[in-house]
């Protein structure tokens, strides 16, 4: 798991990059901030390659009965197919459970159904912030197929941002202001680099949990 300690502040910015090398931010005010704060978490080799393998297995075939699509009804993705889905593989329900206990504290009301999102090798999600009407505070996935960058802008800044290096077969978790105050996207092939080096895209699927929407008047502003 990757989280910047306070006292990683007092280092050079360069020794930081070096310690945390999937994340790559504008500042490392701002990586603590997000990092530090539990908001942003990256957990790399999360699944193994047999545990990808089953939760392929369960969501392949749903997948092949959609075409992939180049608008979506927001604009905010290009090349992609998705379903919704409730019923999995004890193994791959153990992966999901998993992934759960580590995202959302115990007792917080999570959304029954898993969001499965397919993109092609030339597919992408333009900079958007999910609705607050539809999942609440914190949005956990897992990285399948191939690797990619996400990038986060702040909606507040036109200076902070943040990269991250979403590996095959990793998990990232946006909490908080991370999740509301800052918009994600995942780069297209021709602009998926991270520190200056070509991250290829192939097919990737994400396999996304989320907790329910929060009750009126007790969400973000």
């Amino acid at each position: 798991m990757l989280r910047v300690p306070s006292a990683m502040l007092r280092v050079p910015s360069a020794m930081l990059r070096a310690a945390f090398p999937l994340i790559r931010a504008s500042s490392p005010e701002l990586l603590e901030r997000l990092s530090g704060g539990g908001g942003l978490e990256l957990r790399p080799r999360f699944i193994s390659g047999p545990e990808e393998d089953a939760l392929l297995r369960d969501i392949e075939p749903g997948l092949r009965r959609r075409h992939y699509q180049r608008d979506h009804w927001d604009q905010a993705i290009h090349g992609y197919r998705e379903i919704e889905k409730s019923h999995w593989s004890e193994q791959s329900e153990s992966v999901l459970q998993r992934l759960r206990d580590v995202a959302f504290p115990p007792g917080v009301p999570q959304l029954s159904m898993v969001h499965v999102l397919d993109l092609e090798k030339t597919g992408f999600i333009k900079a958007h912030v999910d609705s607050v009407k539809f999942c609440g505070d914190t949005i956990a996935g897992l990285c399948l197929l191939s690797g990619c960058v996400m990038r986060l802008l702040s909606e507040d800044s036109d200076v902070d941002q943040v990269d991250l290096l979403l590996q095959r077969h990793t998990a990232y978790i946006l909490r908080g202001e991370a999740r509301y105050r800052f918009s994600h996207q995942i780069l297209p092939d021709e602009q998926s680099l991270f520190g200056g080096e070509k991250v290829p895209r192939e097919r990737r699927i994400s396999i996304i949990c989320r907790n329910l929407p929060n009750e009126p008047g007790s969400g973000p502003d």
